[in-house]
């Protein structure tokens, strides 16, 4: 209900004054109307909404207008009160009005749902709608195990959902899901099941789409797609493309690949990570011509041309060889650093993490160090295992001037374990273990220090990735742990010196080359 505006309080003696009663209550009456219109779904000036499906059967279109504009959101739960939210979207004033893509519920479910609208005029409510979701597609998902410690009965979930990225090159599986925290699909997209294609991999973006880059399982061909939540194509770039106007722009760039991963950028640019393929002369222990498989890193701008461009073949000896050839270095993560705008490139194959000097695309591509044995920083233990092998997503987890502190999981495959050099899985050497750990960095003093990590008692030998989650628990994704289980297993923890297991997930049917929490579907909404 509308109440005199603030700021209306006008003195007793000009309200006396005839010509300026008319004038007060004229304006008041004004002032009446328009709030009431705004509360009034049947006035002629009030907002307009409708609802209705999409292609995918858990997302609903929730159409508004106002006269007024200002924000839109829509809030949804399976009752009312509505336990959950989209985020706010500009909402131009007039009959255009946007259409919001509500997304986050389970299937064959009735939802409640209702618009809400803000303005510097007023606010409104619609009236709540129902929308029944359909059910899941016939293609297989991965089946998805939740279990909660008895023991963990006092530890606190982290919130948010779970966003799966299986790459499995089989045909008709779900690859790309997001599910609650109890094991529930409410978010999916094939993006080619039929055709063994998989996602490698995908993330959403800050404008509310997703981004795939999409493997297909037929051609080995690469493609980035943007899609939006009802999986309706936005854009797409395939790597083929890129090739050619690379070339064009004089980088010689042979049967060239997207990867692993590609990074968002805060300016909306894209840095994309690629492969590519050198021929060498006689490299230690490979006598002859190798063709040898590098990486490259690329940025894109806003319109995904190229702006800039970085090579492995240009920093690193590609007689280092750890893991073997052609599969050089074999990256699989990057990472921007807002401090200084320059990148963290995840070596796999040289068990290193390098920072390179990109410095929002102004850098010159040199390598400011390499993390890891054999690189620029000295381990502040005397055991060479507690260093990561074969690692796969380096996380960010704070900066305090030069000293950074990065989870990482540590795969380990070619771990050393003694001074001698020894490595894991080579009798007399103890089996190969994978480690969920923290490491603090000081860059100035170029030392390294693991400062935290679990041993879940597995071996993790591809695949994986590790974040601190809001409430500081660890949580990581094992994709193939043997040999505990079949697929994959994530894993939330707590950040102590006795680490407890508060919510585990095991996912079949399918190895996750990524999973982790996120915090919701929306940019800047965080679901419980």
């Amino acid at each position: 209900m509308c109440s005199w505006p603030e700021g209306w309080n006008l003195p007793p003696v000009l309200l006396r004054r005839s010509l300026h009663r008319v004038i007060v209550i004229a304006a008041f009456c004004t002032y009446l109307f328009s709030c009431s219109s705004a509360k009034n779904p049947s006035s002629s000036a009030s907002p307009q909404s409708s609802l209705s499906p999409t292609e995918n059967p858990l997302v609903a279109e929730y159409f508004v207008s106002s006269p007024f504009g200002g924000q839109a959101r829509v809030e949804f739960g399976l009752d009312t009160p509505y336990d959950r939210q989209t985020a706010w979207y500009d909402l131009p004033s007039g009959p255009s009005g946007i259409s919001i893509l509500v997304a986050g519920m389970k299937p064959s479910s009735s939802y409640h749902m209702r618009a809400e609208i803000r303005s510097e005029a007023s606010s409104w409510f619609d009236v709540d709608h129902v929308f029944l979701t359909g059910p899941l597609p016939s293609i297989n998902f991965p089946g998805l195990e939740v279990t909660r410690p008895a023991d963990s009965a006092n530890a606190q979930e982290s919130p948010g959902v779970e966003l799966i990225n299986l790459t499995e090159p089989v045909s008709n599986l779900m690859e790309a899901v997001v599910a609650d925290r109890d094991g529930n699909p409410i978010w999916f997209y094939d993006v080619g099941a039929d055709q063994a294609n998989v996602p490698y991999p995908i993330r959403f973006l800050p404008n509310g789409h997703a981004l795939i880059n999409i493997q297909s399982g037929t051609t080995g061909g690469t493609a980035l797609r943007e899609i939006d939540l009802a999986g309706r194509t936005i854009r797409q770039l395939d790597a083929s493309t890129l090739q050619q106007t690379l070339q064009i722009l004089g980088y010689p760039v042979e049967a060239f690949g997207f990867h692993h991963d590609f990074l968002p950028l805060p300016n909306g640019h894209l840095i994309v990570l690629a492969n590519a393929v050198k021929d060498f002369t006689d490299l230690a222990g490979f006598p002859g011509v190798s063709h040898v498989v590098g990486d490259l890193l690329i940025e894109l701008d806003a319109k995904w041309n190229p702006v800039w461009y970085w090579s492995s073949f240009d920093h690193l000896d590609p007689n280092r060889h750890l893991m073997g050839l052609p599969d050089w270095t074999h990256s699989n993560a990057v990472v921007y650093m807002p401090d200084d705008g320059n990148l963290l490139l995840s070596v796999r194959n040289q068990s290193w993490i390098l920072k390179i000097d990109y410095r929002d695309g102004a850098g010159s591509g040199d390598i400011l160090w390499r993390l890891g044995e054999g690189g620029d920083f000295m381990l502040t233990s005397v055991n060479p295992s507690d260093w990561f092998y074969a690692q796969h997503f380096p996380s960010l987890i704070g900066t305090d001037g030069s000293v950074i502190t990065m989870a990482v999981f540590d795969n380990g495959n070619l771990r050393i374990v003694d001074d001698r050099g020894s490595t894991c899985g080579n009798v007399p050497a103890p089996a190969c273990y994978s480690r969920a750990t923290v490491f603090q960095i000081d860059q100035s003093a170029r030392t390294a220090r693991l400062v935290w990590q679990n041993r879940p008692g597995a071996f993790s030998f591809w695949g994986g990735s590790i974040n601190q989650l809001q409430n500081s628990n660890i949580e990581f994704d094992m994709s193939a742990p043997f040999p505990q289980v079949a697929a994959s297993r994530v894993i939330e923890i707590t950040q102590s010196d006795s680490p407890q297991i508060v919510w585990q997930l095991d996912i079949q049917h399918g190895h996750a080359y990524r999973a982790y929490r996120i915090p919701s579907l929306y940019l800047g909404v965080t679901w419980k």
